[in-house]
């Protein structure tokens, strides 16, 4: 297999040579297990692990591969490589890692588009493809809304619920799809380009590993029926893996994502809600917060119906949220900062002793 049908590109050549990583092959991360990897390479694929020395540098979890990864990598005759070195990456969809606070998860890296699906017969929810929304623009990833499973409602149902996304989600594609009878689909695969990345972003139980053994026309990935008892998808896909497709677009399927937590600086947030962030210029007060001030343009919007007020109320959630965030990670950057003026005074101090 050619790397240029990965996605490989003159810019990571360049960097392969400005870096003298000659002497090292270059392959794409296709899947990740627990910090073992699976890398495919012009000759193949290898089951690999990084180097002791990339995991001692490692500051956080954003300095390990992640699956979409260009990295360079020496492989041996037994299927098993070294990777040394992962290569820039263009784009990152990161979340905020469950139960870890101002920790972040690499969802992929090097994508350019993302599939926001999402069922329409039970885990439809604007508030949570606005999340998705703010990841992606975060990420400077083109985001695609796929709507599932439209063989269980009625056509006009799937029509209102096409308008009722259009009136708060302005400039993104809709596209609504049966995995069982592939209608739309079509359209879906329209969408498609030779070389380009596209992930899938969901729930679980919404369809994903159907849509991905359908569109590539073979049983790729394990699927699961809904629990009868918690009405929830059950979880099937546990691990992240890239396919080509026939047309050669390339396709990362992910797990199903029970939490979607923003790790954001306030970029997503206001492309998402970019009607708020404009209304928010006519604030009486800058520092408005448009939450009780006097004067505040927004609440004005709100009130006169200009702006949906759930989608509202979902932006000063996520803002938040964002805020704690950040205040996490600078809290945290102060206490490491902090050990690491304490840990250089007790080197110090023991050299001293030891003379």
């Amino acid at each position: 297999m050619k790397l240029e049908t990965l996605g490989y590109n003159k810019k990571l050549e360049e960097f392969r040579i400005n870096n003298n990583l000659e002497g090292f092959e270059v392959g794409r991360v296709i899947a990740e297990h627990k910090e073992r990897y699976i890398v495919t390479t012009a000759k193949g694929e290898f089951d690999a692990e990084i180097t002791g020395n990339l995991r001692f540098t490692a500051k956080n979890r954003e300095d390990f591969p992640a699956v979409g990864d260009w990295v360079a990598l020496t492989t041996y005759e037994s299927d098993f490589a070294i990777i040394h070195k992962i290569l820039p990456r263009f784009s990152i969809i990161k979340r905020q890692a469950v139960g870890l606070h101002g920790e972040v998860q690499i969802i992929a890296t090097n994508i350019d588009y993302a599939f926001l699906v999402q069922a329409v017969d039970r885990d439809f929810n604007i508030n949570r493809l606005e999340r998705y929304l703010t990841i992606c623009y975060s990420s400077k990833v083109n985001p695609i809304i796929v709507l599932t499973k439209t063989d269980l409602i009625a056509e006009v149902t799937t029509l209102e619920i096409k308008e009722s996304i259009k009136l708060r989600v302005k400039n993104v594609p809709v596209i609504a799809i049966s995995n069982q009878t592939q209608n739309g689909y079509n359209e879906l695969k329209s969408v498609f380009e030779k070389e380009k990345t596209y992930c899938m972003l969901g729930s679980s139980g919404v369809g994903k590993s159907t849509l991905l053994n359908n569109l590539k026309g073979k049983p790729i990935m394990r699927t699961g029926t809904i629990s009868q008892s918690t009405s929830k998808g059950r979880h099937i896909t546990s691990h992240r893996e890239l396919i080509i497709l026939e047309n050669g677009g390339i396709l990362i399927d992910n797990p199903g994502m029970k939490e979607v937590g923003i790790a954001d600086t306030a970029s997503g947030l206001e492309l998402t809600f970019n009607r708020i962030v404009e209304l928010s210029q006519n604030c009486k007060f800058k520092n408005c917060s448009h939450t009780n001030q006097a004067g505040c343009a927004v609440i004005e919007a709100v009130e006169t119906g200009d702006v949906d007020k759930t989608s509202y109320e979902n932006y000063l959630k996520m803002e938040r949220e964002r805020a704690f965030f950040e205040s996490t990670v600078a809290e945290k950057r102060k206490k490491e900062k902090l050990f690491g003026k304490v840990l250089k005074n007790y080197n110090k101090q023991d050299i001293k002793q030891k003379k």
